[in-house]
């Protein structure tokens, strides 16, 4: 599903000192696997999962999704890659306040022109699964934390995207709320078939994934 090779990512400042962020990482994760990185932060943890998603380019080294090689492709090929193949979860939410639960979740299909009837079906039926149907036509704002994190899993998940890339997605709940979102985030890949890779602080939320990699100052430990 995701291949690095060799990858590193090199930042240069303008006086031209170089910090390395990221040194020749090589991993496979294979379709339904679940990862989880942790680290320091500056360990390189958001870089990895940046370059994976496309949104930046490895300074050397490969990026392959499905053995396509991401790190090749210009912007718009790899927005159009990204919105196909991959989902988002942030720490934080990155919801629209003046749209609705439902809208929220649909915005990705909106964006894509996808026909409104299915992606209201497909993104009624993720609520439903996150237990916020009878939120779908609330403000968002209106949510708790942890309500606003479940809708982020589900607009993530609206595309059926064969990897979910999911950066620190407990840190702004408390502990609680944090091990349940964990375990949903989880399950509802499980089920959609979804490889996961997500990064933590928490050695006890990385000890539920399939695997746990840890990142000191950008080398990569399996």
């Amino acid at each position: 599903m995701l291949s690095f090779r060799g990858v590193s990512k090199i930042y240069r400042s303008s006086e031209g000192a170089e910090r390395w962020a990221l040194k020749d990482v090589s991993f496979d994760v294979e379709s339904g696997r679940r990862v989880s990185i942790i680290g320091r932060s500056g360990s390189g943890k958001s870089t990895l999962l940046h370059l994976a998603a496309g949104l930046d380019v490895p300074s050397r080294g490969e990026v392959l999704l499905d053995g396509r090689n991401i790190s090749s492709l210009g912007d718009e090929e790899r927005t159009l890659l990204r919105r196909r193949r991959l989902g988002l979860v942030f720490q934080f939410f990155h919801l629209l306040p003046h749209l609705s639960v439902i809208d929220n979740v649909a915005l990705p299909g909106f964006i894509a022109h996808d026909a409104p009837a299915e992606l209201a079906a497909r993104a009624l039926r993720l609520l439903a699964r996150v237990g916020l149907e009878d939120r779908a036509r609330d403000p968002v704002q209106k949510l708790s934390g942890g309500e606003m994190q479940r809708v982020a899993i589900c607009r993530a998940l609206l595309a059926k995207p064969a990897l979910l890339l999911a950066d620190e997605p407990t840190g702004n709940l408390d502990d609680a709320n944090g091990l349940l979102i964990l375990d949903l985030l989880l399950e509802v890949t499980r089920e959609e078939g979804a490889a996961l890779i997500f990064v933590t602080h928490s050695r006890e939320l990385a000890a539920r994934a399939d695997a746990v990699w840890e990142l000191h100052s950008g080398i990569l430990a399996r």
